[in-house]
């Protein structure tokens, strides 16, 4: 492949990130009209109402393991090894994001949260088997 490709499925997960940070700032935002918080409140983040807490805890979350898939799918990318299983991976990927996320900021249910978090996981680490793969025979 070598074009463009792999590039795809990082900006999906930029605008998912974009997403979670306005849907943060209006849950914050609602919270202060509502007087449930101050706004100073938000300086030092003590205190954080559970419904914006959520969505905090679910941003921060989006920079851990896709620090990984945004190394992995550049190396992919330098090498070569971007081909039709490493996009596949990497829509998959993003996909379960968008799934874990929305889980995050809604029920926050641990029973569907944990295994799509479990199933990225292991896409990811599919990912980087196939570059360790593709360098290894190459």
């Amino acid at each position: 492949m070598t074009g463009y490709q792999i590039f795809w499925p990082l900006l999906a997960h930029v605008a998912l990130v974009y997403g979670l940070y306005a849907l943060l700032g209006m849950r914050r935002a609602k919270m202060v009209r509502a007087g449930s918080i101050a706004k100073s409140d938000y300086r030092e983040n003590r205190g954080e109402p559970a419904e914006s807490l959520v969505v905090k805890n679910c941003l921060a979350n989006q920079f851990e393991l896709p620090v990984l898939f945004y190394a992995c799918s550049i190396l992919l990318y330098i090498t070569e090894a971007d081909n039709l299983i490493a996009v596949v991976l990497a829509w998959a990927f993003v996909a379960l994001r968008y799934a874990h996320a929305a889980v995050h900021v809604t029920s926050n249910n641990l029973r569907y949260r944990s295994p799509i978090f479990a199933a990225g996981y292991i896409i990811l680490a599919a990912m980087w088997g196939w570059l360790a793969l593709w360098m290894a025979t190459s």
